[in-house]
Parts: structure tokens; C-alpha cells; sequence
């Protein structure tokens, strides 16, 4: 845990809605939730119960984390840098990961030429809204990173930071394999992921 003058106060969730069944998958022996619960509360962030409403979130006055329980692995010393960085800042802070698969254009069903990955991300976790956001959003315009981050950046200045290779989303039971075998004793936690 993260000592109470390191890091600001601030609110938290893990999002788990329309993600199917796979944020129940174990990883480690805990489901994928429960790990990024878990990130959460050593990030010193302390969770809200998402029958919460919004204008609460907004009188609370701090920052709201998302995590995304398909990024089970994330951290907490990155959950926390990021708060930080909403916080001194004064913007909206995401978690990215470089673009590694070729990626490709295509035009009316015909595959075309490879686009350059230098400059592409994807949206993994956490997604850190600093207080003044919460209070001018009204709500959540979406629970999917991907739609929620851009319609942030349209509206918000947005930071997005390079998050380590452990906080890489799942998109499957094939890829939380590979997550666990990556992270096998090498982050801190509950269970078999280290001490």
C-alpha cells in the first residue's frame, strides 16, 4: 500500500460490464475482477460501489479511477502514477500499450497497405478522471475504454502513458494464459504472484 501523503485521495471502480464472462476467469487463482479489485485498493485508491451515482462521485471532489478488469495484471504503482499525474496535471490520464500486430487498411473488403505502428496505442487501464472532469462530465458516456477515451479526448485534454507490459489487455482465454505465464511470481500480490 501506498503511504496516504504520496498519493491523493481518489475514488475508484472496476468496470466489468458488457466484458461477457471472461473478467471471471482465473488468473493465479483469483478471478480477473478480483486482481484488478485488488490493484486498486493497493493503489490506495478506495473503491465505490458502482450503484453509486455520478453526482456523488462529483461532491466527493477527487479524482475517479476506471480499471478495466481485462487488464487484470496492471500494477498498482502504475494505478498510482497515474493518479498522480491526473491530479497534477489536471487532466485525463490513460493507460496505453504500444501497438505491436501488423496492422492494415482496408478499402471495400480488399486488404491494402500496412500502416505504420510507430504512432499507434492501444487503451489498456487505468483511465484516471481528475476531479474537475467529474464534475463537468454528468456521467459516464460509456463503459468501453476504447469509445470512452475517445469521446474524452474530444472533449478533455488527455495524457496517455505507456503502461507496462504486465497491464496488456486479455481479449481471450488463449491471451490470460499468456498473461499468467508473463506474470508468474513477478508482480506483487495475493496468491502465487509474488510477496
Amino acid at each position: 500500500m501506498y503511504d496516504d501523503e504520496e498519493l491523493p485521495p481518489a475514488l475508484g471502480a472496476v468496470l466489468d460490464d458488457d466484458r461477457g464472462h471472461l473478467p471471471y476467469a482465473l488468473i493465479h487463482g483469483e478471478s480477473l475482477v478480483a486482481a484488478a479489485a485488488w490493484a486498486l485498493g493497493e493503489a490506495g485508491v478506495t473503491p465505490v460501489d458502482l450503484g453509486t451515482t455520478w453526482e456523488g462521485l462529483a461532491d466527493a471532489d477527487e479524482p475517479f479511477v476506471l480499471h478495466d478488469p481485462l487488464c487484470p495484471m496492471t500494477p498498482p504503482a502504475f494505478i498510482a502514477e497515474c493518479v498522480a499525474r491526473a491530479v497534477e496535471r489536471g487532466c485525463v490520464v490513460v493507460g496505453v500499450r504500444p501497438v505491436t500486430d501488423t496492422v492494415k487498411v482496408v478499402t471495400d473488403g480488399v486488404v491494402g497497405d500496412t500502416v505504420e505502428r510507430t504512432g499507434l496505442v492501444a487503451v489498456a487501464s487505468p483511465v484516471v478522471l481528475p476531479a474537475s472532469v467529474v464534475a463537468a462530465l454528468g456521467g459516464l458516456p460509456s463503459t468501453d475504454f476504447v469509445a470512452l477515451v475517445a469521446e474524452l479526448r474530444r472533449r478533455y485534454p488527455v495524457e496517455l502513458v505507456e503502461a507496462p507490459p504486465y497491464a496488456r489487455r486479455v481479449g481471450s482465454v488463449d491471451d490470460l494464459r499468456v498473461l499468467e505465464a508473463l506474470t508468474s511470481g513477478a508482480t506483487p500480490g495475493p496468491g502465487p504472484r509474488g510477496t
